[in-house]
């Protein structure tokens, strides 16, 4: 009896022991499928958005809708992170970081496109090219646009990952009024810092000064400069108009604009992804373009009752403008874009 009584003693435990070898083993099991889980989490794409409008503007509101838009089509696979009012630095140091194949995203245009080597992208900016948006967007969407953005790529490293979206009608706020083509003689007047916009105010009859965007309410305050030329949303929010006083409606540049990668960075995305960063960036164009053309009024409005004179140019004026212009297509400083680059380009807005 003793000897059967042993015998199932020694089972039990033998089966104690047993579970509780189960139990240990699923407690190591368990964290190393977690770990192995972890191991195979893919890290979300992050693009940082680098820029010099502020909240508030259409732009920044483009640039948010186009956050939501990317993050949710990728599944959070791949995310914008926004930096406004040139917080990651100055625009010529973002597509000189974008260039070598940093994940940044920044816009720009045809002015800066010439100092990168794309000489002929130059004339986009040039002073009363456009009479109208439409004409803008026939030469954004024409097939000499798309040359000259594969050669942006090919030269310099920079992919156009969308070219719709507005940046705006660009006017000049002054701190003294400007109503006739003589006002205009010898006004220091900020400029964007490259060659193209310097020498398509310099037409006018300005004293063009290169400056980063940052420094321009100081200088405006302390009488550096007399004025500063952008689209009115900018200027507003900028808050320049509290240091000037008189806005000019001179519409100088319909400013489509770009916003560009690195080529390299381009291509380490797969297709899909690829299709998905310019999708919704087009996408966000659309939205942010409507945002824009409703605020132009709204904000005019908004600086007339905090102080500024409006000035609409004359017929008369408006034409001494134009007239002016069109000295900065004969410039020897272009002598190296293509014959008949005007032409080319008038033809294309057709």
């Amino acid at each position: 009896m003793l000897k059967k009584t042993t015998i199932l003693m020694a089972a039990i435990l033998a089966g104690v022991f047993s579970l509780s070898g189960c139990g240990e083993e699923e407690k190591v099991a368990a964290p190393t499928a977690a770990a192995e889980e972890k191991s195979q989490t893919v890290e979300p794409i992050v693009i940082r958005v680098g820029h010099d409008a502020h909240p508030g503007e259409p732009f920044y509101a483009g640039c948010e809708k186009w956050k939501e838009l990317l993050e949710a089509k990728s599944n959070g696979t791949m995310q914008l992170e926004l930096y406004p009012s040139g917080q990651l630095g100055s625009k010529d140091d973002l597509l000189d970081q974008i260039a070598t194949g940093e994940a940044i995203c920044t816009l720009a245009d045809g002015a800066y496109f010439y100092d990168r080597g794309v000489k002929d992208f130059g004339i986009v900016f040039g002073p009363y090219l456009f009479d109208s948006w439409d004409e803008a967007y026939k030469l954004y969407e024409s097939s000499w646009y798309q040359e000259q953005a594969d050669k942006l790529a090919e030269v310099a490293k920079l992919k156009i990952v969308a070219s719709n979206w507005r940046f705006g009608v660009r006017h000049t706020l002054t701190t003294k009024p400007v109503q006739s083509l003589a006002d205009f003689h010898g006004i220091k007047l900020r400029v964007p810092t490259n060659v193209i916009q310097l020498k398509g105010m310099e037409v006018l009859g300005t004293a063009p000064t290169p400056m980063a965007l940052g420094e321009v309410y100081t200088a405006l305050q302390q009488g550096t400069i007399d004025g500063v030329e952008n689209p009115v949303a900018l200027l507003y929010y900028g808050k320049f108009h509290e240091v000037a006083k008189y806005l000019l409606l001179d519409s100088h540049v319909y400013n489509i604009t770009n916003l560009v990668v690195g080529v390299d960075f381009f291509n380490s995305l797969t297709k899909e992804q690829q299709q998905m960063l310019m999708d919704t960036c087009k996408e966000a164009g659309l939205y942010q373009n409507k945002l824009s053309e409703e605020s132009d009024i709204a904000l005019i409005k908004k600086m007339q009752d905090e102080g500024v004179t409006v000035i609409e140019p004359t017929p008369e004026f408006k034409q001494e403008l134009k007239d002016a212009s069109k000295k900065f297509y004969m410039l020897p400083d272009f002598k190296d874009w293509s014959p008949n680059l005007y032409e080319t380009v008038k033809a294309a807005m057709k």
